[in-house]
């Protein structure tokens, strides 16, 4: 009878003993993760510095002002990001085509670059709550206007690498002819130089160039489905997704975005465009 004793004593610590240790190889391996992951929340604190990637040239989300200073839309938000985590942030300048590659590549934390979350993009990378709607919109000359689609066949049509006006004319209207630029800069000066019968891009921005290039017009103002603009973060970064949805809906209930539009945006759209068409206060994806 004793024999039996000790040998249930033997197994029940022993039991004991291997559920301890199993605990503990969970803890490190969470901790292990965490560690190896340089984008996590801990460790932007930790170095003390968040790197966002930018545009450094999309006048008014996010550009570089006469000093080099980076300014606009997208600044305002990053920068609030860095002062609520308690860190410096420090800015990445990227085209349109090296945004999700920035992520893969670990070169960048965080994507603030104008992001349009698209079911291919969801596929590589993450996206956070949006905080702006946008659609595809045409831009041309004012005198000789396009404002259908229709009026786009067999026409050039100026596009930046790496954008959803691209995605969408190479899938849904193969009859133009794109016109592929790699930066903001070089495809409104293609425009400008008559390389194009047009260009598609974002409408919220396009809005804004016109306003400074009077003799173009937005004729064309949503085409194909409204989206939404969001964060994005490197693929399984449930860290630095999670802390980012939770910013997002504090900003959004105290009113943070509409404050940014008026602080970035309002001057650049006057009073055709308001706050409500372009910023998202905090709603769910």
């Amino acid at each position: 009878m004793n024999i039996w004793k000790k040998t249930l004593g033997f197994i029940v610590v022993a039991g004991i003993i291997l559920s301890v240790t199993g605990c503990t190889t969970t803890e490190k391996k969470t901790t292990s993760n965490d560690e190896k992951n340089r984008s996590s929340v801990a460790a932007i604190k930790k170095r003390g510095e968040i790197n966002i990637a930018v545009f450094g040239d999309l006048s008014p989300y996010g550009y570089l002002d006469a000093t080099g200073k980076n300014q606009g839309y997208d600044i305002y938000l990053a920068n609030q990001i860095g002062q609520d985590l308690g860190v410096k942030v420090n800015y990445v300048i990227v085209n349109a085509e090296e945004r999700v590659d920035a992520l893969k590549a670990n070169k960048v934390d965080l994507v603030l670059a104008n992001f349009t979350r698209t079911p291919e993009r969801e596929k590589v990378i993450d996206f956070a709550n949006p905080y702006m709607k946008v659609a595809i919109g045409v831009a041309s000359l004012k005198d000789s206007v396009i404002t259908k689609a229709s009026q786009l066949k067999n026409k050039k049509v100026i596009v930046n690498k790496g954008t959803t006006a691209e995605a969408y004319f190479t899938k849904k209207q193969s009859d133009v002819t794109l016109e592929k630029y790699e930066s903001k800069t070089q495809q409104f000066q293609a425009l400008k130089d008559g390389r194009a019968d047009a260009i598609a891009d974002d409408n919220s921005y396009l809005y804004a160039w016109v306003k400074e290039n009077p003799n173009f017009e937005v004729g064309i103002k949503e085409l194909g489905d409204i989206s939404t603009i969001n964060p994005g973060v490197k693929k399984g970064n449930q860290s630095l997704l999670n802390w980012t949805n939770k910013e997002l809906e504090k900003l959004g209930k105290a009113g943070f975005f509409e404050k940014a539009y008026n602080a970035t945006l309002k001057d650049f759209f006057g009073s055709d465009i308001t706050a409500k068409d372009i910023v998202l206060e905090g709603k769910l994806k």
